[in-house]
């Protein structure tokens, strides 16, 4: 359904620059000839400029749907100039004999019509046409091409996020009950509350987050339920903050954005550290989103910017919804590592 209107859609914009353009042929060639209303009549006027335009568009309609579908674009080089030179010369033949009784009889003598003067005429303003035709459609294909192009690199973008999107989703879910099951062992009076706040993020994964963006809001929220689950099981040996300046009410992102960037601090940062564990969050929303986390390196932390899916994932994501958009920048330190995300909203 969708190529057939697509489909329809080309052939009505073809047939309205096609329109467009004899209109003016014809506009331009009435112009050219107002002489002969004085002098032929306007009947003879109107006929002369009927009979050139016909063959004009006969000649083009020619060109345009056999010899440069059969001919042109198969590489048959001199098939297609041999017919281009036969319709020419057809061309030249009818309308320099009608220019030749035109000028010759109707006129009369006075005129000084010549055959040669009205071939050479006729074959400079016919190749000048044809040339004009066939740069027309080769435009007009081009823009066509571009733009269905375009069109696949949008869809193919929108499912290489869907599928990035989708390995997010399990890989907090496992962590999410990791968590979980550790309170249950401990038969923490928490578990509950996990429980509650797992089912809130769910609800969000999966009804809240299916678009492509979603309020930042939405988001920021879906980071405090994460962080809640985190603050329970870590209990008192970890400081976790997380500060948001500005007006979320107008920004969107997408899904699970700043996830991955936290998940990563928890991976190799907090959950490491023996003591004095901290994880530091900062969202600064203006004319630019700026996302800055900070936290400690753990005993064995390897390079954050070297490891986890989600973070993997998140690069990707970036390159694809913000191209030239963006900065993500991971700087290390001997006891700590800083990360700063600043995505141009506008």
């Amino acid at each position: 359904m969708m190529s057939a209107t697509i489909d329809k859609g080309l052939i009505a914009r073809r047939r309205y620059f096609y329109a467009a353009y004899w209109v003016m042929v014809t506009l331009i060639f009435l112009y050219d000839r107002t002489y002969l209303i004085q002098k032929a009549g306007l009947p003879n006027f109107f006929i002369c400029a009927v009979v050139r335009v016909s063959l004009l568009i006969a000649l083009a309609w020619a060109n345009i749907h056999w010899l440069i579908p059969r001919y042109l674009l198969q590489r048959r080089y001199g098939g297609y100039f041999v017919w281009v030179l036969l319709l020419v010369l057809g061309y030249l033949v009818l309308q320099s004999l009608y220019d030749y009784y035109l000028f010759g009889y109707v006129l009369g003598p006075n005129s000084n019509a010549k055959l040669s003067t009205s071939l050479i005429y006729n074959f400079t303003h016919t190749s000048l046409y044809l040339l004009l035709t066939i740069a027309l459609k080769f435009s007009m294909d081009w823009y066509e091409q571009k733009k269905q192009l375009q069109e696949i690199q949008v869809e193919k973008l929108q499912a290489e996020v869907n599928y990035l999107r989708s390995q997010v989703n399990p890989h907090f879910l496992f962590n999410a009950l990791n968590n979980l099951y550790a309170l249950t062992l401990k038969k923490s009076d928490e578990a509950p509350e996990v429980v509650l706040k797992l089912a809130e993020l769910m609800e969000y994964m999966l009804y809240e987050s299916e678009d492509a963006f979603v309020p930042l809001e939405k988001e920021i929220n879906y980071l405090k339920n994460y962080l809640e689950l985190e603050k329970i099981r870590q209990g008192n040996n970890a400081d976790i903050r997380l500060t948001v300046e500005g007006n979320m009410d107008k920004c969107w992102v997408p899904p699970f954005l700043i996830l991955p960037l936290v998940e990563n601090a928890f991976k190799h940062g907090v959950n490491r550290a023996v003591h004095n564990a901290y994880l530091f969050i900062s969202v600064h929303i203006a004319d630019d989103l700026e996302i800055r986390i900070e936290n400690n390196k753990g005993n064995t932390q390897r390079a954050a910017n070297n490891g986890g899916i989600g973070l993997l994932n998140l690069k990707k994501r970036l390159e694809l919804l913000y191209p030239g958009k963006h900065v993500l920048e991971i700087v290390e330190a001997p006891d700590s590592y800083a990360v700063h995300l600043k995505i141009n909203m506008s």
